[in-house]
């Protein structure tokens, strides 16, 4: 009988991760900084360890969204400049500040707050100033009033002005005209910052601008979903020269004979039309199989594709292994990666649900266990 992995395995490959860093620092040129975004615990694959290998492949920054995923990294890197891209109350300043991270600031009342805060710490705040260029979400639209705003960073003995920044809303949709409109709002912006303080970062390309458009790239790329080897354009990653990092793993617990018209699963949303042999895995949406799924998803086992029928439930879903089977309990299952000559991309689950690789990926949930491999 096959050796069984365990009821869920998720398979880091951070040896991928770093390869992907390299290819990354070769699309942002010389002189570009690869600042490696690992927020919501790496994208689903493990912050630390990820971060690690990004620095290993070129990753001069790390990049998070909330301030207790600073305090977490900066257990492990001791040294390495964290940027905080988000919202922060008070308190989540104090922890961002705490851990020696550099913070988001758009408006003048976060400023003071930013400045009285690194006062009682006894630290300075180093601040990257956000021009909304036209995504929406976070950000000053008014250009003259972040330049204000850079003027009194710059005067205030508290603060460091650190970085000038955007963000892209269509970088990953290839022809749109939306990010030529936005780089020539932040460009000038940017150059004015810089004239206030001309040691400052200027940064805007993520994932899909790195690779897309040379002209964003400025001082440093921010690159998130690359760096996991996934397609920012929801293709083939291997199109940029990417490779998938992750792997997610269950085994085959039971093989059971079906006559037609016998059901497996809630509802009865699925009835066997012949006889058949169905194979139940121990995974569910506990565990980030996604109930979308439900009739309407694959797996490879032995490296061939079975689909998935039934509803999904939390702990385990039923494939169709055919009226004639050689599959016995304990085969290995794989949802999202390589077996035998096939493999599975998270682009492909994507599809399948209406969704993004990005949420894919976030959602292997935390009981599944990472295992990181080189």
């Amino acid at each position: 009988m096959p050796e069984r992995i365990g009821r869920a395995l998720a398979i880091v490959d951070v040896g991928a991760v770093e390869r992907n860093c390299r290819t990354l620092k070769e699309h942002a040129g010389e002189g570009t900084e690869l600042c490696a975004v690992v927020k919501a615990n790496g994208y689903g694959h493990g912050a630390a360890a990820c971060a690690a290998a990004a620095v290993r492949g070129g990753a001069t920054r790390l990049a998070v969204a909330a301030a207790p995923e600073a305090e977490e990294l900066r257990l492990h890197f001791p040294d390495i400049p964290i940027l905080v891209m988000g919202a922060l109350t008070e308190q989540e300043l104090r922890t961002a500040l705490a851990a020696r991270a550099d913070v988001a600031i758009w408006r003048e009342e976060f400023r003071k707050l930013c400045s009285r805060v690194a006062g009682e710490l006894g630290q300075t705040a180093a601040v990257h100033l956000k021009l909304d260029s036209g995504m929406g979400r976070l950000g000053e639209r008014d250009p003259t009033a972040l330049v204000e705003l850079a003027r009194a960073c710059a005067s205030d003995d508290a603060l460091e002005l650190a970085g000038v920044w955007t963000h892209f809303a269509t970088a990953d949709e290839p022809g749109d005209e939306y990010l030529a409109e936005q780089l020539a709002a932040f460009r000038p912006v940017a150059e004015a910052v810089r004239e206030i303080a001309p040691a400052c970062t200027v940064h805007a390309a993520n994932s899909a601008a790195t690779l897309r458009e040379p002209a964003t790239h400025f001082d440093m790329v921010r690159c998130g979903i690359a760096i996991y080897g996934l397609d920012p354009f929801q293709r083939d990653p291997a199109e940029h020269g990417l490779e998938p990092a992750l792997e997610v793993r269950s085994y085959v617990a039971d093989v059971k004979r079906f006559e037609g018209g016998a059901s497996a699963g809630y509802g009865r949303t699925w009835r066997a039309s012949r006889d058949t042999w169905v194979g139940v895995l121990p995974i569910g949406y506990g565990d980030g199989i996604r109930r979308g799924l439900s009739n309407n998803g694959e797996v490879l086992v032995g490296g061939r594709r079975y689909p998935l029928v039934g509803t999904v439930s939390m702990d385990n879903v039923t494939i169709d292994l055919g009226p004639d089977t050689r599959v016995e309990p304990g085969t290995p299952a794989v949802f999202i990666g390589p077996q035998g000559s096939d493999r599975i991309l998270a682009e492909e689950v994507a599809v399948r649900l209406a969704t993004i690789n990005y949420e894919i990926t976030c959602g292997i949930s935390q009981r599944v266990p990472r295992e990181f491999r080189e």
